[in-house]
């Protein structure tokens, strides 16, 4: 694209669990400039976007009429071919016990158990929206996710950064299985199926790279340290550049065969060097890539997003290196109450 020509417009698609914080998710768009339209007709969604002139959140769920996730997958895809548009899918989820206590606390219908319990609700909208998360660009649990974090999060992954280079990009870091497929918001995947596996030791196939047993038995491999470093490296060179292109959002994905030991391991690894503070440069004499080469070092937002984790119900995200607060980050209360 040339450098005089304008950005696409973005336009996001929320979906997800009733409960699980769309609502939410689509009030801190609306406050990030966003124009929000919640649950119009599917058939509008096209008229919506074309009148719109700035970007767009629009709501989609199981109250939506005429709600299909066959439509709202095609009339994504129909988005996604106007190349002056940059579509994407979002899908807020939560785990069943917090879905059903957030439900008992405020006394409210499910929308999918008029005639039913809300556990049966949770599990029929579960069934109505799967190909949706399958599909989705971001899925954002909400389980262990106060809404000061979500604001945060959603904040580093859709807003406008104001001021300071350094602030101007968002580094997630993600593991994933191959064969589950490759993250569609991927911007750089490294392949980890050549490093020793876990899986085929008793003692460790159950447990996940964020166990120190795991950690140490992929790190023991010769060839450990090495790949790491040299994705390291890479980063160091390629992260400044995205800078300079005018990228907000980075995804680095990582993938070995079941995305539970030796991607989450190297991920982990690879989110503590990035949220580390650089070392003082010493004095004199630093070459002309000196400063870009520890420019990510603690100055920029990295979140770490362990994807095949987050499908078996295991807390899918965290911070390695926060945001600084940001329009009104800070003053958001927390509240545990239903959001569609």
């Amino acid at each position: 694209m040339h450098e005089d020509s304008p950005l696409p417009r973005s336009i996001l698609l929320v979906t997800g669990l009733s409960g699980a914080g769309k609502s939410s998710i689509l009030r801190i768009l609306e406050d990030l400039g966003h124009e929000v339209i919640d649950n119009p007709p599917l058939g509008m969604l096209d008229e919506i976007v074309a009148r719109a002139e700035k970007p767009v959140a629009i709501g989609v769920d199981s109250r939506t009429r005429g709600f299909d996730a066959t439509l709202v997958l095609a009339a994504l895809s129909r988005l996604r071919i106007n190349p002056h548009l940059h579509a994407q899918l979002i899908y807020a989820t939560a785990e069943e016990s917090v879905l059903l206590r957030r439900y008992t606390a405020t006394r409210r219908r499910h929308p999918q158990a008029s005639h039913g319990t809300v556990k049966e609700g949770i599990e029929a909208e579960l069934r109505l929206t799967a190909p949706l998360r399958e599909a989705a660009d971001v899925v954002i649990d909400t389980t262990d996710l106060p809404p000061p974090e979500l604001r945060q999060l959603v904040e580093a992954r859709f807003g406008q950064w104001e001021d300071g280079r350094g602030e101007g990009l968002t580094v997630a870091l993600m593991s994933f299985a191959f064969p589950a497929g490759l993250p569609r918001e991927a911007d750089m995947v490294f392949d980890a199926r050549f490093l020793r596996n876990p899986y085929y030791d008793p003692s460790l196939s159950a447990l996940t790279g964020l166990d120190p047993q795991v950690a140490a038995y992929v790190q023991v491999d010769p060839d450990y340290a090495a790949f790491l470093d040299r994705i390291d490296g890479l980063l160091d060179l390629v992260l400044p550049r995205f800078v300079q292109e005018g990228k907000k959002y980075a995804t680095i994905a990582i993938g070995c065969s079941g995305g539970r030991h030796r991607s989450v391991t190297l991920v982990e690894a690879l989110a503590q060097r990035l949220g580390a503070q650089p070392a003082q440069p010493a004095q004199g004499g630093q070459g002309h890539d000196a400063p870009s080469a520890s420019f990510a070092r603690g100055q920029w937002p990295v979140v770490v997003m362990h994807r095949e984790l987050a499908r078996q119900g295991r807390s899918s995200w965290r911070w390695a290196n926060r945001p600084a607060n940001r329009l009104g980050s800070s003053q958001t209360q927390p509240d545990d109450t239903p959001a569609s």
